[in-house]
């Protein structure tokens, strides 16, 4: 049970439910009020947290891409989560580290406000991955175990963003690592490869992830997509860039509020693929 700022006992999120996933550069706290009417979560970031790291986002910046670069990222993580402490929605972080110890430090500071930290070992950038962040945690799932060991061991509800696909990483025993170092979400960016969140589901249902609640991401967009990952076994799906395009996010959270009721069935006429999010 994770407990608000002002001690007393906050809720766990009702399965399934809706999480509007980080955005490079653009998940702040006005970003999560905006999408407040329709996800129960709301992961802000990713935040890099470290030297290392805030080097390879400034070198992420001068290619063009969009980072979050505050010159106190801690400060930056409280004020940002103490700006949503009235809005009807769960905060949390996505944050980067080359080392475990900043990630620790950002889990104390949601533990403070009932706030889910995740990890990230899910950015796929050269730069990144060359200083020991993001995706090339996969390939270490022993340094990813103590990530996730200080980050819990705040009392923080902990998650974990993983990708899919990734040459030589075994996705099943790399949550089986994180779910034994105290991980309570495993993130899941399905790539091209929605079922492995069938494996992941399935491993659980052999005690090894039992409490593993299981996001799906990916090309998430209405019910026909809601449904397949809720056939796959997932406890809630996550969407990126739908957060920004109001008519396909408030589609996602109706397919999740029927999910929730029992009642999430394709439609007949629901015949073809699903509306891209627009550009």
């Amino acid at each position: 049970m994770t407990r608000n700022a002002d001690g007393s006992e906050a809720p766990a999120d009702e399965e399934p439910f809706l999480v509007a996933a980080s955005l490079s550069g653009a998940a702040d706290a006005e970003w999560a009020r905006g999408a407040a009417e329709h996800v129960d979560v709301a992961l802000l970031g990713g935040v890099a947290l470290d030297p290392a790291s805030r080097a390879a986002a400034r070198d992420l910046v001068a290619r063009g891409r969009s980072e979050f670069l505050p010159a106190d990222p801690l400060a930056f993580v409280a004020d940002q989560l103490d700006a949503l402490a009235d809005a009807p929605v769960r905060p949390g972080v996505n944050v980067r580290s080359a080392t475990p110890e900043p990630v620790r430090e950002a889990a104390r500071v949601c533990a403070d406000r009932g706030a889910v930290c995740e990890v990230n070992a899910h950015c796929r950038q050269p730069e990144l991955r060359a200083v020991g962040c993001g995706e090339s945690l996969l390939r270490e799932p022993e340094r990813l175990a103590r990530y996730v060991a200080a980050a819990a061991g705040t009392g923080a509800t902990t998650s974990v963003k993983v990708r899919a696909e990734v040459p030589g990483v075994d996705l099943v025993a790399v949550a089986e690592r994180v779910a034994a170092a105290g991980a309570d979400w495993l993130h899941v960016d399905a790539m091209d490869a929605e079922a492995v969140i069938a494996d992941l589901a399935v491993a659980g249902d052999a005690d090894d992830l039992a409490d593993l609640t299981l996001v799906a991401n990916n090309g998430v967009r209405g019910r026909e997509t809601v449904a397949e990952y809720a056939g796959h076994g997932a406890d809630a799906v996550s969407v990126g860039r739908p957060t920004e395009d109001p008519p396909v996010l408030a589609r996602v959270a109706d397919a999740v509020e029927e999910w929730r009721a029992g009642t999430l069935r394709r439609r007949e006429d629901e015949t073809g693929p699903e509306p891209e999010v627009r550009p």
